[in-house]
């Protein structure tokens, strides 16, 4: 401990107090300006030109402008699903309003079923080589039919459109249009002006692909059955609007979908055994369910847990069967931007209308699911429909729409849809489980239901900014999860889980804000790491009530409009009033890791100038430093010195008291004293430590520093320092905290908070790792291996008893 000296005239204990730290900032100013190099000011500077100028579309506070907006497509569809050769073949109508101010000469629209044509872009770039160790089958195939995607192909089949009949709606004359991949241009005949509206048709089919982690079909070999679920299934409209004019980036697979709102009608002819749900509102369930499946449908219309509208043993009797005829689905639906659908005879269907928001108004939440994803999809899937419905509604809007749909579709993965989503999450034959199995399925099921909000109600592009949709809806997911158990394994959301990813070697990274199709590591980046600084937003940077306040304003203010980054940032700083432009440089714009390191801890203390207790402790300080080795040693080797075996050696300084108290001390003291006030003697009475920390940013991202400080009394403290503590040097920062007890042990980000890559240096005095544990075992030893909890545990019970596949 170093003692502070006060000197000169008497100080008010404020000027005290300033004149104290004010000598301390000196010194560190001091060396700051010794040759370090740092960025701060262009770290803290704000972002200015690098967002879009505001004009009176997009305003420079986030908000949608007096003269935003945005085109309208509406659909009228007749489609039949051809069971027997898993082909589509459709007929559509569109009509496109023309909104902008802008005179049209051609539409765009979007063919992404052409990304499995032999020659797509898709196909012709992917990269990779033969593993001469040896190769799977389905390995092998992909490199024969690298359109598969992710095994998307199967067969001799042709994939892609089959566009048949391209006219004017009204004339019936045949319209000019040219296919570029996975996009067509429509030459139109006249100039479509502002506030007019041109309709068209066109007739198409294509050969349904192997489901590829967004749409296709998963065959059964046991019973010969296939589910479909089926998207982005039909010539759709583009995006025109104020940012990029036609957004017209080619379909590659990972960059998902951007498109206009618009009404919906649609026809959907399948065999008359099959089940289907959909985007929308079913128009004639009188006409395609039994009497007594519509007789429990009504049931559900006012139950509040879930109620077979299709049972399983209806679903296998359905199985074994054989379709004699068809049935038309007709669907409508309103102010959606797409439409899909699922169909199979082999589906359970479960489903309950309730009152979500407490509003009066009813929501139908619906699970469709073949047996082999029970029992966990109906004991938990409306369920965890509902409760996401609830729990988004919350911290975004209200969800308007009639109906939210979760449709089991193979055994992992999930893709959303307006209304409908397919998720994975299947159990084993036995129907038993583990309990990553049912995490993920819940998991899944409110991340695919939650994109009913981002991006189906607020209509990010995610052709080209994949984090606007997947990273906010992983964050909300994150907080659905915890909502929907205490104890809930998230994989996304807390900061110590980016950890592993922020790492790893800058070229394995991009930043945040790259195009969708251009990402490297696409789950750490788009969904992980974008969800992850939400969460540090909200609890670390700007606290629950601003940040809560923002997002739900950025909801509400973007619902049923497109979004871009800017008025994202835009919209979280107005509405909180927190300038984060700091935050989304390092944390969006940059690929730097947070790392703090607590190099050093110095601790002093005011001098009060008491002699006795000043000389006390140099003496006490002394004698310490005295105690080496060799003079321990010396002790007992010396006998006797020269100065002690002869007494006419020794002078005033043999027995000179150095550390006594002199007159002349206790003068000087008690004139100092005097001079201070009644308030300036208590402040140097007080007993107060002042300890000077010095944090070093290794990582280079500017990070709010939250230290925690464990007293000699067991008890502890938190200091919060805001991130522009590092505005006017980023490198390395001094901070001296005053405190009435003494510190035993500094901790830098206790609580996880920050994404710090090195928590080894967080401490002060250091602390060792825990050390890694490895196992001893007898040579020959064995333990079962790939069984879940659940099996073992039937394994284990006595003859006669058996353990549900429900917990």
């Amino acid at each position: 401990m170093r003692k502070l000296s006060v000197l000169g005239r008497a100080l008010h204990v404020s000027e005290l107090l300033f004149a104290t730290l004010l000598i301390l900032q000196a010194l560190v100013a001091v060396a700051q300006q010794g040759g370090n190099q740092y960025n701060a000011n262009t770290r803290f500077e704000q972002m200015g030109t690098e967002l879009p100028t505001p004009n009176t579309y997009r305003t420079a506070s986030g908000a949608p402008g007096k003269d935003y907006w945005q085109q309208k497509a509406d659909y009228d569809i007749k489609a039949e699903l051809d069971d027997a050769n898993q082909k589509i073949i459709g007929t559509e109508v569109i009509t496109y309003t023309n909104k902008s101010p802008d005179e049209l000469r051609y539409l765009w629209l979007q063919l992404d079923q052409n990304l499995f044509e032999k020659s797509s872009i898709n196909a012709m770039t992917k990269t990779g080589g033969v593993d001469a160790q040896g190769m799977s089958f389905n390995a092998l195939q992909n490199v024969n039919a690298p359109s598969s995607v992710f095994g998307g192909i199967s067969g001799n089949k042709e994939y892609g459109y089959k566009i048949t009949v391209v006219k004017d709606a009204k004339t019936g004359t045949d319209l000019k249009y040219t296919i570029n991949n996975t996009m067509m241009r429509i030459d139109i005949p006249v100039v479509l002006k502002p506030g007019q509206s041109y309709s068209f048709r066109i007739d198409w089919n294509y050969n349904i692909t192997n489901y590829y982690g967004r749409s296709g079909m998963e065959y059964f070999a046991k019973d010969g059955n296939y589910n479909y679920f089926i998207a982005h299934w039909f010539p759709r409209m583009a995006v025109y609007d104020d940012v990029n004019g036609w957004q017209h980036k080619q379909f590659l697979g990972q960059g998902e979908f951007t498109l206009p709102f618009g009404d919906y009608k649609v026809e959907l002819t399948v065999p008359n055994d099959h089940v289907v749900g959909a985007t929308g509102e079913c128009q004639n369930y009188d006409k395609v369910l039994s009497a007594e499946q519509l007789k429990r449908f009504q049931q559900a219309a006012n139950s509040k847990t879930p109620v077979l509208i299709v049972t399983q043993a209806e679903a296998e009797a359905a199985e074994k069967g054989k379709p004699t005829g068809k049935k038309t689905w007709i669907y409508k639906a309103t102010n959606v931007r797409d439409f899909a659908f699922t169909s199979s005879r082999k589906f359970i269907w479960d489903a309950m209308q309730t009152d979500v928001y407490n509003n009066g108004r009813k929501i139908w939440s619906m699970s469709f699911y073949s047996k082999e994803g029970n029992p966990l999809w109906g004991q938990y899937s409306t369920r965890v429909v509902e409760h996401t419905l609830r729990s988004y509604g919350n911290r975004t809007v209200q969800y308007p729409y009639p109906v939210a749909i979760s449709c089991h579709a193979t055994a992992g993965g999930g893709m959303e849809y307006p209304m409908i989503s397919f998720n994975g999450g299947r159990p084993e034959p036995d129907g038993t489980y583990s309990e990553g199995t049912k995490a993920g399925m819940i998991g899944v099921i409110i991340h695919e239901v939650g994109h009913n909000f981002f991006p189906m109600i607020v209509n990010s592009d995610e052709r080209q900014w994949s984090w606007m949709d997947e990273g906010l809806n992983t964050f909300c997911q994150y907080l659905a999860e915890q909502e929907w158990d205490r104890n809930f394994p998230s994989r996304r959301g807390e900061p110590q889980y980016i950890v592993p990813y922020m790492k790893t070697d800058k070229t394995q990274q991009v930043p945040i804000m790259s195009s969708s199709d251009n990402i490297m590591a696409f789950g750490p980046n788009a969904y992980a790491k974008p969800a992850t600084g939400l969460n540090i937003l909200r609890e670390t940077v700007m606290g629950r009530e601003l940040f809560d306040y923002a997002f739900k304003e950025y909801a509400r203010r973007w619902a049923f409009k497109s979004p871009t980054p800017a008025d994202f940032f835009r919209t979280m700083e107005d509405a909180s009033g927190v300038d984060l432009d700091w935050f989304w440089k390092g944390w969006f714009y940059g690929v730097e890791p947070a790392d703090q390191d607590l190099a050093e801890v110095e601790w002093y203390a005011a001098d009060n100038q008491d002699p006795v207790a000043k000389k006390a402790a140099e003496k006490a300080d002394a004698e310490a430093k005295r105690q080496t080795l060799s003079n321990i040693r010396n002790q007992t080797d010396i006998k006797q010195t020269v100065v002690e075996a002869d007494s006419t050696m020794r002078d005033f300084y043999n027995s000179y008291d150095r550390y006594a108290v002199t007159s002349a001390d206790k003068q000087k003291s008690e004139q100092y004293k005097s001079s201070l006030s009644e308030d300036e003697r208590k402040l140097l009475e007080s007993g107060m430590n002042y300890y000077v920390l010095k944090v070093k940013n290794k990582g280079g991202l500017p990070m709010p520093v939250i230290i925690k400080m464990d007293y000699e009394d067991g008890t502890n403290e938190i200091v919060r320092i805001p991130a522009e503590i590092w505005r006017l040097n980023d490198k390395e920062v001094k901070k001296t905290i005053p405190t009435k007890k003494k510190v035993t042990k500094f901790t830098l980000d206790p609580f996880y908070e920050i994404a710090d890559i090195d928590t080894e240096n967080n401490a002060f005095p250091r602390e060792p790792e825990k050390p890694t544990k490895f196992q001893a075992f007898k040579q020959g030893s064995f333990r079962p291996q790939g069984q879940n909890p659940m099996q073992q545990a039937k394994q284990s019970q006595p003859a006669g008893t058996q353990t549900s596949g429900k917990n």
